[in-house]
């Protein structure tokens, strides 16, 4: 558990503290205060304080969050109205542990009995939860320079600088905060070279009937996007595709939470952000697909894993290279590794993106539930899909007609020499196990 940052200050009344815990879960906190000891967690932050002066419940105590700046506020009334607490900011001394204060002798004889005369065993024993803290250090400006970026955009960097051991689970990549870009991609292959297993392959390849069975499942948006496709009139068409998608209750509740935000991206930034959607989006239809709608406990992992965007922190420079790495990540981990599956999430994504703003939304409103439903994979949502359902609402050009999505369409769609490169099968299988000087040159023809 990491030590936040906080903040102390008081009034005659009152006693405040600040406490800053930035990519927290802050669906789940916990705060309890009795006399001088406060203690305060949100995964992965946990605070106890020893403080100089008593405090009370008494229903006047109030707290606040501020999304924006990762802040909890929360005020504490003092027991005694008009005390001053000494020592304030003495943040050292308020994280060392109480004294102990047992009356037990420190030498105990081993092997006697701890039973009461009663006959029972104590189980009075409280929880120990005076652990060790470190006070906060802030990360110097300088070296927040040099580090590399991530995130929605490339907006986020020095996140994992002391939350690696608490997301070692979430991302594939080791220390993302000084790995450049080039070097994430050459370990990622690396990776998934290493992870390649030619008798799990076949197996799926020669006993597809599980395989079969999801291919045939139809996922809300298929039935959507063929009403989309029925005769419509011109001025029609742009109204209808915005009605064909509705949202659930829940999905409103979920959007009213975001924060409204305001995004300046440059051009090669705003590409890069289309690019990253689209990665996401089939590692998501990939997952809907083979679970048929039923989350379950592997469906965070599945969407994650299939995404080098969220567990590389990978970027991209065109479809091409977002086609190839989506297949042979699809060969290389989850359940079921069959090319028709790699296919078919395509297909599945080039519909969703035709039917535009509303219906990517809305499958990002499940990612994020997913994700928020995952310990600890919560963290990719402020990393990247908050931030993605807050821009895609604001998104000025339509799906359909983005310089993006059009040349993602017909790289998944009709008679496209990319297309013929994914369902080669024996392509895709020399490209996960030939040499890196092969690779190259399967990637660039």
């Amino acid at each position: 558990m990491l030590t936040p940052a906080f903040d102390l200050s008081q009034d005659a009344a009152f006693l405040t503290i600040a406490i800053r815990v930035p990519h927290a879960r802050v669906s789940e906190f916990d705060v309890y205060f009795q006399g001088a000891d406060f203690r305060f967690s949100a995964r992965p932050y946990f605070l106890r304080l020893t403080l100089p002066g008593r405090i009370i419940e008494n229903g006047s105590e109030q707290g606040s969050y501020d999304a924006d700046k990762g802040l909890f506020t929360i005020q504490l009334p003092k027991e005694t109205p008009g005390q001053h607490f000494e020592g304030l900011n003495m943040l050292t001394a308020l994280l060392a542990p109480r004294k102990s204060r047992t009356a037990k002798p420190l030498v105990e004889e081993i092997g006697t009995s701890s039973v009461s005369e009663e006959g029972e065993e104590d189980d009075d024993e409280e929880f120990d939860w005076e652990i060790e803290q470190f006070p906060y250090e802030e990360v110097p400006e300088s070296a927040l320079k040099l580090q590399c970026h991530y995130g929605f955009g490339d907006l986020r960097s020095g996140v994992f600088q002391r939350l690696q051991d608490e997301f070692s689970d979430v991302i594939d990549i080791k220390d993302p905060d000084f790995t450049p870009a080039a070097e994430r991609r050459q370990k990622r292959l690396a990776a998934e070279l290493t992870k390649f297993d030619p008798d799990h392959y076949l197996a799926d390849f020669f006993e597809d009937e599980a395989v079969e069975q999801v291919l045939k499942y139809n996922p809300w948006w298929t039935d959507t996007y063929s009403k989309m496709m029925a005769p419509l009139g011109k001025s029609q068409e742009q109204e209808d595709h915005a009605a064909l998608v509705s949202f659930s209750e829940e999905e409103k509740f979920q959007l009213r939470k975001f924060v409204n935000k305001s995004y300046l991206m440059d051009r090669r930034t705003h590409r890069q952000v289309y690019y990253s959607l689209i990665d996401i989006l089939l590692a998501y239809c990939y997952e809907t697909r083979v679970t048929e709608g039923e989350r379950n406990v592997e469906s965070s992992w599945n969407i994650r894993k299939l995404s080098p965007t969220l567990c590389w922190f990978e970027t991209w420079t065109n479809v091409h290279e977002i086609l190839v790495s989506f297949g042979r990540r699809v060969l290389c981990y989850p359940l079921y590794r069959h090319f028709k599956l790699v296919l078919k999430a395509c297909r599945d994504t080039t519909e969703i993106l035709q039917l535009g703003k509303s219906a990517v939304l809305k499958c990002l409103l499940d990612v994020h539930k997913i994700f928020q439903e995952s310990d600890p994979a919560y963290i990719l949502n402020d990393l990247y899909i908050s931030d993605y359902c807050v821009w895609i609402q604001k998104a000025k050009r339509h799906l359909q007609e983005c310089s993006i999505a059009t040349p993602f369409v017909r790289a998944t769609t009709g008679n496209n020499p990319e297309v013929h490169q994914l369902q080669n099968s024996t392509h895709v299988q020399r490209a996960l196990c030939c040499s890196e000087k092969e690779q190259l040159h399967v990637a660039t023809t």
